[in-house]
């Protein structure tokens, strides 16, 4: 059975998940951990549930969700994998970062291997389909495990809402494309877990989501 751990971290109380099944392999979404306090709480909860990091992944490389990358990198010896349409996201996250007036001061490695959608992503005995989902930013993905029934949304999907667009590369018309068409269909039972805020699912916003 797949066990998701959420850990909120930053300014921006953006969601970091860690993936896990029996095998206590772990993947690590979207480390968003910001100072030495918050690296420590990652390092404590992996070790508490004697986990074994195999994979670091970014749904997208918005500021708040990178913070943690080269931290995870160098600890766990892991290279960053991305879509490559995130690239120039990833790059200008120092600028970004001075934007919203706080500090970046490790910059993220660059990606050691690229995501396309449908690539299958595999740990332990889990495995996970990648759907690309941009909108929010130009090559978001969203993680589906179709064996227990939940998504990894990044911010693409929130509990009553919806990532916003007015970043670049965002374009409100293309998330609300990749939402009803991507990740409504794949049935309202389906668990959320979004970069920001609570869980949710698909039925639930299906039915009671504003923007669909």
């Amino acid at each position: 059975m797949a066990e998701v751990v959420c850990l909120t971290f930053n300014p921006f109380e953006e969601n970091t998940y860690l993936l896990y099944d029996d095998t206590k392999e772990c993947i690590i979404f979207d480390p968003g951990c910001y100072d030495q306090a918050e690296k420590n709480e990652l390092e404590n909860t992996i070790q508490r549930l004697e986990l074994k990091p195999v994979r670091l992944i970014n749904t997208h490389c918005h500021l708040d969700h990178i913070f943690g990358n080269r931290f995870v990198a160098e600890k766990y010896g892991l290279s960053l994998e991305i879509h490559s349409g995130e690239i120039p996201v990833l790059e200008r996250a120092p600028q970004a970062a001075m934007l919203y007036g706080v500090s970046y001061p490790e910059l993220s490695p660059a990606p050691g291997g690229f995501i396309e959608e449908g690539d299958i992503i595999e740990f332990g005995n889990t495995k996970l389909e990648a759907i690309l989902t941009p909108g929010h930013s130009p090559a978001s993905l969203c993680f589906f495990c179709k064996e227990h029934n939940f998504l990894i949304a990044g911010d693409v999907l929130f509990y009553g809402s919806i990532g916003r667009t007015d970043l670049p590369g965002g374009d409100y018309d293309t998330l609300i494309d990749s939402i009803t068409q991507k990740l409504l269909p794949l049935g309202d039972g389906v668990q959320v877990y979004p970069g920001h805020g609570s869980s949710t699912n698909i039925g639930f916003e299906r039915l009671h989501n504003p923007f669909l």
